[in-house]
């Protein structure tokens, strides 16, 4: 087991709640998507993963090794693993170049030279390397620290909100990159996100975090199939909600059903269709099912009356 967290207590205030009794694991080679709104937890559990804060009860065990907070060590954090957080901590008066070389010898300057293009190549900032990080986006910072954090190679990689700042057209492209980099370098990642859809295909494992309690864990698949409840099933994107006595009624598996679970067939229920909207590889209709307004997707534009079947 890399890494193991056993009954963890934390707050930031006396009297204030947070983590309590908090148990969390993963294995070495495993990229993990840590998954919930924003305020659940998402980043005080990496920064303490990291060790930027003391728990007051618990343990954290990294290697098979027992961590001890910032109380402990004398320069905050791990060496072993690499946290790039939504604040990215570039050395302003540094060029990005030097920054993506900030953690790598100088003993053999060649290989440092291949090592940082490469990195850069890999992020998409190969035509920024000699400006200095006050000149670039939000995106672009971002982009940076995380060539960065992997010029190293870490045991452990945690990134918080890796994509939040980065147009859709740079996100798809660094996202393809990064991971095709994590899985070649054979890397451990916590990723925190709010946007699970964006990198689901990637990861081994989902933890869903709500008010800093763990809802779920398990592979993206059993997620999608078998969300625990409303809240989960909301983070994987649109999603029809049926109650148990819909449920029974409507003579249905389960009670959480995605627009694309729901098909127009030769036999099922009869529904209206209200509204059918394109929406690019889709259409995106709102239809009602006697009093139930459902959202479903189709490759073709509804009207009328059509009969619906639901499928897991």
């Amino acid at each position: 087991m890399l890494l193991e967290i056993n009954n963890l207590e934390f707050s930031y205030l006396p009297d204030q709640k947070l983590f309590q009794d908090f148990n969390f694991s993963m294995e070495e080679g495993q990229v993990i998507a840590l998954a919930g709104e924003s305020g659940c937890g998402k980043s005080t559990l990496l920064s303490l993963i990291y060790g930027l804060h003391d728990w007051r009860k618990g343990e954290i065990i990294f290697n098979g090794k027992k961590l001890k907070g910032p109380k402990g060590n004398l320069v905050p954090g791990e060496a072993d693993m690499k946290l790039v957080a939504q604040q990215y901590d570039l050395m302003p008066y540094a060029t990005v170049f030097d920054n993506v070389g900030k953690f790598i010898s100088n003993i053999n300057l060649k290989a440092k030279n291949e090592k940082v293009t490469e990195l850069l190549e890999a992020v998409g900032m190969e035509d920024f390397a000699k400006v200095l990080p006050k000149n670039l986006s939000g995106g672009q910072q971002q982009r940076v620290a995380i060539a960065r954090a992997l010029s190293v190679t870490p045991k452990l990689l945690l990134l918080d909100e890796p994509f939040s700042n980065l147009d859709t057209s740079r996100k798809f492209e660094l996202r393809d990159k990064f991971f095709s980099l994590v899985k070649n370098l054979g890397l451990s990642v916590i990723i925190s996100t709010h946007n699970l859809e964006e990198i689901i295909p990637w990861v081994d494992k989902v933890a869903i975090l709500k008010n800093a309690e763990i809802l779920q864990y398990d592979s993206p698949e059993l997620i999608y199939q078998q969300p625990t409840n409303e809240y989960v099933a909301k983070l994987l994107g649109e999603v029809n909600v049926f109650e148990d006595s819909e449920k029974i009624r409507l003579n249905l598996d389960k009670n959480f059903y995605f627009p694309q679970q729901i098909k127009v067939a030769d036999q099922g229920l009869e529904a209206e269709v209200q509204e059918s909207r394109f929406a690019g590889s889709f259409f995106w209709n709102k239809v009602k099912l006697d009093d139930k307004v459902l959202i479903i997707h189709t490759l073709e534009k509804l009207e009328g009356k059509i009969l619906l079947s639901f499928c897991g």
